[in-house]
């Protein structure tokens, strides 16, 4: 009997290429506040984490700006930012071999829910999930880990019986506050230190990796591997 029934997928770096859309619509709240860009790379920091955070952490912006500046960046974002936006190549394919042998999947983002929901459906990959999860547009539900919990509660998944994949720390983190094992990716935006130091149990330098490691993940359980407590 196969433990691993379940995996959960980060959006942005991870299924999708997000870079300019995020960085336009980052540009575009900045600069509502008389901040200048010189170039978009310098705002790839901000694809990945919960935006509010980002907007204080990186742009050392107050509480109230920071709201502000997620109001800003959503003006533009939904409406050219969340189709500024492709498919990871080899992530479809990817889906569909996870799918025909059986895997449920499911999507833990930061982003809120109703564009994650959007973006999915435009680009057709929405069939191959059970849940799409996000946050919520009021700012709650932002962090990881409590998107995580989510999706785990919502679909009463044991998380020994789960595991994430994504490309950020965040991902990571929040995958271990919850129990759940997890792939980090190089292919998105971050680094494979970032996601090493964030505590990865695998690391996946291409989207075929993914599969590879699953298959040796329910290989290792057949001949005994113990389960994650």
């Amino acid at each position: 009997m196969n433990r691993l029934k379940y995996l959960l997928f980060d959006l942005d770096g991870t299924l999708t290429d997000p870079k300019e859309g995020i960085t336009k619509s980052v540009e575009y709240a900045l600069n509502k506040f008389g901040v200048q860009v010189e170039h978009l790379d310098l705002l790839i920091p901000y694809i990945g984490p919960p935006l509010y955070d980002s907007f204080i952490q990186l742009s050392s912006f107050t509480e109230a700006n920071a709201h502000q500046a997620v109001g800003y960046y959503r003006e533009r974002y939904r409406e050219l930012g969340m189709f500024e936006n492709k498919v990871i190549e080899g992530i479809p394919q990817l889906l569909e071999n996870l799918q025909n042998q059986g895997y449920l999947m499911y999507v833990a983002t930061s982003k809120p829910t109703v564009f994650a929901e959007q973006i999915m459906k435009h680009y057709k990959l929405d069939s191959y999930f059970q849940h799409i999860a996000g946050s919520n547009l009021d700012g709650t539900r932002s962090k990881k880990q409590e998107v995580i919990q989510y999706v785990l509660d919502h679909n009463n998944i044991l998380p020994e019986q789960a595991l994430m994949v994504g490309d950020r720390e965040h991902d990571i983190i929040g995958a271990k506050a919850c129990g759940v094992e997890s792939i980090g990716v190089t292919f998105g935006y971050g680094s494979e230190s970032e996601l090493n130091n964030a505590g990865a149990d695998q690391i996946a330098d291409q989207v075929e990796d993914i599969g590879v490691i699953i298959s040796q993940i329910q290989r290792q359980d057949h001949f005994g591997r113990s389960f994650l407590v």
